[in-house]
């Protein structure tokens, strides 16, 4: 059982180098070369649990990920081969982008006034957005910089509530949804699945009990001197934590005397939910910056994109494997 876990991380250690392959070897994957295209494509594995990264429209690194993972998960010999995703996303994703307008109530999570350090974002009751662009972004899966080119001539730095904008027609994170200190205790299901959590492919793969591939994220795991290594346990899943953002303890892996302890929200260091584990401190959870997933480090934990980290009560609960490599 444990041997089969590791069958779809093996086959992707070579992705790094085949993502920038733009060559014919690529053609003859059947990777399109047209950004709308592959936008559908990243849609229909975002909405599938076989998760590209960031929607922008680009053959990037975690895209290709997502294929491999995904034909794993159908049994697909060729899994570098893109045609079998495309072909079922062109029938299920017949409408790419969507008109979305600002709605009233989601000004109560933005404060373009919420500061930098931690010393000063401990004065303010909740980790805002800066903007409703932010807000917008991170609620379609994309970046700031992507809605800006699906947006042309639209000045996103100044929306207001009532304003119209293009976005990727994914199912949206909703942050209003997130109940605030909602725990999640053991299920007799979900408890039995293992996540994978591979530190050099930067990726994590949740697995059923009949060892079926049932999702992959891209994360940014732990500096490499804090990661983790070894077998471990969810132990508590709770939404909107607190963080107690420590310096030293970010940077040394030791716990120091100053430290400051930051309100919840989607800016927090720790995003919208805390999966701990059986390792003392450790944890998955959301990140305040979903466009560095996959680059920047965190301190020892494991990083989802929050719109990532909010599905994983639905596939892991207190209980769950925790396989850290």
């Amino acid at each position: 059982m444990k041997s089969r876990f590791w069958i779809p991380i093996i086959c992707i250690l070579s992705l790094a180098a085949r993502a920038q392959d733009t060559g014919p070897a690529a053609d003859a994957a059947g990777v399109p070369k047209d950004r709308d295209t592959i936008l559908q494509l990243q849609i229909f594995m975002d909405n599938h649990l076989f998760c590209p990264g960031k929607l922008d429209g680009a053959a990037g690194e975690f895209t290709y990920k997502a294929i491999v993972n995904y034909n794993v998960s159908r049994g697909h010999e060729d899994i570098y081969n893109w045609s079998h995703a495309l072909k079922e996303a062109e029938k299920e994703v017949s409408v790419i982008f969507a008109a979305y307008r600002i709605k009233p109530e989601l000004t109560t999570f933005v404060n373009d006034q919420l500061p930098e350090k931690p010393e000063e974002q401990i004065k303010f009751p909740y980790m805002y957005y800066r903007s409703l662009e932010e807000l917008v972004a991170e609620r379609f899966h994309t970046d700031e910089d992507y809605l800006a080119l699906i947006n042309p001539g639209k000045n996103l730095a100044e929306l207001k509530v009532g304003d119209i904008v293009v976005v990727p027609n994914v199912t949206a994170f909703r942050i209003e949804d997130v109940k605030a200190m909602q725990s999640f205790k053991s299920d007799p299901a979900l408890s039995a699945n293992t996540i994978i959590v591979d530190t050099t492919e930067r990726i994590a793969v949740v697995y059923g009990p009949d060892e079926k591939l049932l999702a992959a994220f891209p994360i940014t795991p732990g500096k490499p001197e804090f990661i983790p290594i070894g077998t471990w346990e969810v132990k508590t899943m709770m939404t909107t934590p607190s963080f107690r953002w420590d310096k030293q303890f970010l940077e040394e892996g030791v716990r120091g005397e100053e430290a400051y302890q930051l309100p919840p929200g989607p800016n927090s260091p720790v995003g919208i939910i805390w999966c701990g584990i059986s390792k003392s401190g450790i944890g998955l959870h959301g990140t305040a910056m979903p466009r560095t997933i996959g680059r920047a480090r965190s301190a020892g934990c494991v990083r989802f994109a929050n719109w990532d980290a909010i599905r994983l009560p639905t596939l892991l609960r207190p209980g769950s494997v925790v396989m850290v490599r």
